[in-house]
């Protein structure tokens, strides 16, 4: 009985060696002729291989993070289709494919790009690269005192579309208006010696013409009376915009220049003119008071009349004419 036990104790010895080493040399040559490897899908479809998930993983992440690098402004990338990996055994002649399959994250991939927009009055006017820049053009308009630092406001963007960035010192620059300056003026008649030289002729055009400056409202009010209309108490079509606001109210220059008239003339009563280069000039008129004369130099903004009734008129309102050599234009073009 022993002896039996023996014999099949060997008998079961040699089967184990003899299994372990069929084992061990299947697995010698799937090792030699294979090796591990991760089958990669985006959306079900094979896109490849890759023998080192984490790595291409990583990529991807820091892609979806930072985009490629070479914009600081990018917030993040989104990526709807992300790989998906299943482990399996190639050909080790068979090579994989990581920077295709990087390729095929980013080829669907949509770029946010986080930056700052400067606003005055609620509109986006230019855009910086970051909330500190942002903070030094409020700063340094504030330590300037201009005169719209009250409606300067900062938003934070996010958007696939990169405006042009630009620096603090030149968005200040571009910002900045002068402060308006006070003007102390002697008592005034309601009537003024003329200086100056004044075109008065009513000679109009429908078109638009380049003026090479940017116009501010010299008041605000309500439009009773706009350019081109006719009316029974002026003998041709109207060659300005009337606004309609209550006498006294201060008129700003609509753009900086030389006062090329200031008096009465005619139906326009107390009228003040501006020229501001290329032929381009600006007419104010009814004025119940002129504060600067033929001569002298206005900045934008600058206060140099006041809201009145004067010459042919029917009630308190600045009549604003833009004319380009002389030529009428419709203000409507360029301001209100």
């Amino acid at each position: 009985m022993f002896k039996k036990v023996i014999t099949h104790a060997r008998r079961s010895a040699k089967i184990l060696i003899i299994f372990s080493v069929s084992v061990f040399l299947i697995l010698g040559m799937v090792a030699f002729l294979y090796k591990p490897t991760y089958s990669v899908f985006i959306k079900g479809e094979h896109v490849g291989y890759t023998s080192d998930k984490a790595e291409l993983q990583k990529m991807i992440n820091e892609y979806i993070e930072n985009g490629d690098g070479d914009n600081s402004n990018v917030a993040f990338v989104q990526v709807n289709d992300l790989p998906e990996y299943k482990l399996c055994l190639l050909k080790k002649n068979i090579v994989t494919n990581d920077e295709e399959i990087y390729s095929r994250i980013k080829e669907q991939g949509i770029t946010y790009y986080r930056y700052y927009a400067v606003l005055e009055n609620e509109e986006e006017k230019l855009y910086v690269s970051n909330f500190e820049e942002a903070e030094k053009v409020v700063n340094g308009l504030k330590e300037k005192n201009s005169r719209n630092t009250d409606s300067i406001s900062i938003l934070e963007k996010y958007e696939t579309d990169m405006k042009d960035i630009i620096t603090s010192e030149e968005a200040i620059s571009k910002l900045y208006v002068e402060p308006a300056k006070v003007v102390t003026v002697a008592k005034r008649t309601n009537r003024y010696s003329s200086s100056g030289s004044v075109n008065t002729a009513t000679t109009t055009s429908s078109g638009v013409a380049s003026l090479g400056v940017a116009l501010i409202r010299p008041v605000s009010g309500i439009i009773t009376s706009r350019f081109g209309a006719r009316s029974s108490i002026r003998s041709s079509s109207h060659t300005g915009l009337d606004i309609a606001t209550s006498t006294g109210t201060p008129i700003a220059a609509a753009a900086s220049g030389t006062v090329t008239f200031s008096g009465y003339k005619g139906s326009y009563g107390n009228l003040l003119v501006i020229s501001h280069g290329n032929g381009v000039q600006t007419y104010y008129g009814h004025c119940s008071s002129l504060y600067v004369s033929a001569g002298a130099t206005v900045s934008q903004g600058q206060t140099i009349a006041a809201v009145g009734s004067t010459g042919n008129s029917t009630g308190p309102h600045l009549h604003l004419e833009v004319r380009v050599d002389g030529v009428a234009y419709n203000p409507q073009n360029y301001v209100y």
